[in-house]
C-alpha cells in the first residue's frame, strides 16, 4: 500500500546476495584449490599493473597526481546521492490524515480526523482477543486518498475468514462514526507465533 520500491529492493538484494555468494565461493576456492590461487595471483597482478599504468598516463602536467582520482571522487559522491535517494523512498506512503471535509455550517472550516483516531480505536477493539497473537493498524495515503491497513496474526486453530468478517464489522462501525467510507486492506498473515498461510482481503 505504500510507495516503497519493492521490486527495486528485491533486485538490489538479489544482486548483493549474488556478489557476496560469488566472493564467498572465490575465497573458498582460493583457500582449497591451488590452481585457482595461482590464477588469481597472476590475474590480480596483471590487473593492478594495468591500473597503475592507467593512473600514470593520466597525471596532471608536472604533477604526480592523476585526474582519475577526481572521477573516482565524483562517482562516489553520485553513489552516495543514489543511496540517500533510495533510503528516502523506503516506507513512503504513511499518512496521519484519515478524513478531511469542508463544513459550511455556522462556523465554516475544514474538519480533519487524524489517522491515529482509527488506529487507536481499532487497536483497542482488537487487543486482548484470545484468537489474535497480534494486530497492527496503519494509515496510508494511496493516490491522494487515505486508506487503512489492518494486519492480523491469528492464533493456531482460528479460521481466517471468520476473523476477517468480524474485523470488517468493526471497520463498518468505525466508518459509521467517522461518516466516510475508507478503503481498508485486511491482511491476515503468518509469523513466528502463527502457522497460517497468508490471506488478504480488500474492502
Amino acid at each position: 500500500m505504500n510507495s516503497t520500491p519493492a521490486l527495486l529492493n528485491r533486485i538490489l538484494l538479489t544482486l548483493l546476495g549474488l556478489i557476496l555468494l560469488g566472493a564467498g565461493v572465490l575465497l573458498l576456492l582460493l583457500a582449497a584449490v591451488p590452481p585457482v590461487a595461482s590464477w588469481w595471483h597472476s590475474w590480480s597482478a596483471g590487473l593492478w599493473s594495468g591500473i597503475n599504468r592507467l593512473f600514470d598516463a593520466t597525471r596532471f602536467p608536472g604533477r604526480p597526481e592523476s585526474w582519475l582520482w577526481i572521477v573516482v571522487a565524483l562517482a562516489l559522491l553520485a553513489l552516495m546521492g543514489l543511496m540517500v535517494a533510495w533510503i528516502a523512498q523506503q516506507g513512503k506512503g504513511r499518512s496521519n490524515l484519515l478524513a478531511a471535509e469542508y463544513d459550511p455550517g455556522d462556523t465554516p472550516g475544514d474538519v480533519r480526523i487524524g489517522g491515529g483516531v482509527a488506529e487507536q480505536a481499532l487497536r483497542h477493539a482488537l487487543e486482548g482477543r484470545p484468537d489474535l497473537a497480534g494486530a497492527t493498524v496503519t494509515t496510508y495515503d494511496v493516490k491522494g486518498s487515505p486508506a487503512l491497513k489492518v494486519r492480523l496474526l491469528p492464533r493456531q486453530g482460528v479460521a481466517p475468514h471468520l476473523l476477517a468478517v468480524e474485523v470488517a464489522g468493526l471497520l463498518d462501525a468505525m466508518e459509521a462514526v467517522v461518516g466516510k467510507e475508507i478503503p481498508v486492506l485486511i491482511h491476515i498473515g503468518a509469523g513466528a507465533r502463527t502457522r497460517f498461510s497468508r490471506a488478504e482481503r480488500v474492502r
